[in-house]
Formats: C-alpha cells, sequence, structure tokens
C-alpha cells in the first residue's frame, strides 16, 4: 500500500507541476511596440505622494514632472528621480483629485466629479494660489479619471471612468474641449472607446472597462490609456480604434493611476502606493520599432 500511495503521489505532483507551468506561460506578459514593461526604472515616491493619482509633463519637458495626488488639492513638481523631492503649491481645498494635464503654459486638474481646475503654470512657486478658475458643468454627471492636453491643437481630452450615461451602451465616452487664451474652457466635441474592440482583443466577455489614465504618444500619435481597475493598458489609434491590449502584471503595477510621454517618447505610468509600498513613477524608454 505504501507503493502505491507513493506513486499516486508522483504522479500527482508531476501533473500539478504541469498546470503551475502552463499556468505560467498563460500569465506571460507582453509589451507595446518600442517598450519593454517587464524592466522600468524606477523612481519611489516621497510619503505626500503616497496616492499619486496624476503625472504630466510640460511640452513634453522630462526635466520636471508635474504630479497630484487624490486628497489634498496639490500640485508637486520636481525633477522624477528616486525619492523625488518635490515642492509643492496648494490650488483647491481636500478632495478627490485625479489627474493633471498642462496646455499652454495653463495647469490643468480634473476632479473625480467631472469638475475642472486651471492656474498659471508661472505661479506654482507660490505657497498656495489665488488665481485659480474652477470650471463646473462641463461634463455630464459621473466618475472621471483620465485628462490629456494638446499644447499644438489647444485641445483638452477627458475620458469618463463611470458615467450615467454610458449604463445602456457598451462604450466608454469621451470629451474634447478647446482651451482658450481667456482661461475659458468649451464644449468641442466627442468620441468613444468601444468596449467590444477591447473585449475581441482580452477575449473577456464580461469585462467592464474603467479608465484610469490617458495620454497621447508623441512618436506614433496612439492613444495609450490605462484602466487600473482591470489591470489593463489599452492602446488605440488616431481615430479611438482599439488595436492593442497588453496585460498589466500587479509585480510591477501596484495600482497604475497616472500615465504621459515625454518629448522623445519614454513612457511613464504612475502607481499608488499601500501600507506595504510607496507610491512610484515607472519609466519605460522608448528603443523604437523592434
Amino acid at each position: 500500500m505504501k507503493s502505491s500511495t507513493s506513486i499516486y503521489t508522483l504522479i500527482l505532483i508531476a501533473v500539478l507541476g504541469i498546470s503551475c507551468a502552463h499556468s505560467q506561460q498563460q500569465e506571460e506578459y507582453v509589451s507595446p511596440q518600442g517598450y519593454n514593461l517587464k524592466e522600468p526604472e524606477r523612481y519611489k515616491m516621497e510619503d505626500d505622494l503616497l496616492e499619486i493619482s496624476g503625472i504630466a509633463f510640460n511640452k513634453g519637458d522630462n526635466k520636471t514632472i508635474y504630479a497630484i495626488e487624490d486628497e489634498d488639492g496639490k500640485l508637486f513638481y520636481g525633477h522624477p528621480s528616486d525619492r523625488m523631492k518635490a515642492g509643492h503649491t496648494k490650488f483647491a481645498k481636500h478632495g478627490d483629485y485625479e489627474d493633471v494635464a498642462i496646455c499652454n503654459d495653463r495647469v490643468i486638474v480634473l476632479k473625480s466629479n467631472g469638475k475642472l481646475y486651471t492656474f498659471p503654470l508661472s505661479e506654482i512657486k507660490e505657497q498656495e494660489l489665488s488665481n485659480v478658475h474652477e470650471h463646473k458643468d462641463l461634463l455630464p454627471a459621473g466618475e472621471y479619471e483620465s485628462l490629456y492636453a494638446d499644447d499644438a491643437k489647444n485641445k483638452l481630452y477627458v475620458l469618463c471612468k463611470n458615467c450615467d450615461d454610458e449604463k445602456t451602451t457598451q462604450s466608454s465616452t469621451g470629451y474634447i474641449f478647446d482651451v482658450l487664451p481667456n482661461d475659458s474652457i468649451k464644449k468641442a466635441g466627442t468620441f468613444k472607446i468601444e468596449v467590444s474592440q477591447i473585449t475581441k482583443l482580452t477575449k473577456d466577455d464580461k469585462i467592464k472597462f474603467r479608465p484610469s489614465a490617458m495620454a497621447q504618444n508623441p512618436v506614433t500619435k496612439q492613444w495609450y490609456i490605462v484602466s487600473s481597475v482591470n489591470s489593463l493598458l489599452v492602446v488605440a489609434n488616431q481615430n479611438w480604434q482599439v488595436t492593442n491590449t497588453y496585460a498589466l502584471n500587479r509585480k510591477n503595477f501596484l495600482q497604475p493611476e497616472g500615465i504621459a510621454f515625454d518629448s522623445k517618447g519614454n513612457l511613464y505610468i504612475s502607481n499608488e502606493g499601500d501600507e506595504f509600498s510607496r507610491g512610484s513613477i515607472l519609466k519605460f524608454t522608448y528603443f523604437g520599432k523592434r
């Protein structure tokens, strides 16, 4: 009996070993063309940016990165590096701030309820800003986390995470605005990310797409959209047609909430921290077509 039991045990171990190997193969993560998402340059944030929720560059200049976290109404700025020494300025009261963009020397911050805050980039050395413009009622009711500004076109793009008008549709709605010289923001159109295109590529018919950040690649002009809830990076062409999806490994991407590119096409993704890990910014160097 002991001999027979040992044989069964060996067979079981062999089967489990094959199963685990197959599982590891299934969990192999791939990267967008020109990047290696497995090998980031990691910048750990100080305590003030534990809950870093949005990042941006000014005209693609990677000497200074601008960031917000989702509680205190402060804009942080500093050279991206390990334990980044960041200055900050207070622009609003305590609230849930999700993303930041810069358009022709104006800082634009997105609150989760769809409110936008704008103020001059030139004044951020002040401890607290007084010249802040709050923009209400530009966006329908919902939850928002994704913001991107196009300097050359004076356009602003906002993508809804979870909106009331999407309950009967299989798409994520985006909104386009003109950023005008008089510090006003004017509606200029809409766009959609069709969830059916994502489900086809991920082979997950039950997916509920919840975008948390977006940016346009300055080299390829593709749109890169991060969804923290889905652990997913979605790539779309200039017409918002989804062309690829990439599963994000939680080992590197604890909670991806921000995305930006510098002028050379290098990709940066920020991650909120938790009780065990610091907030971080991951840099992925662009090496061109493979």
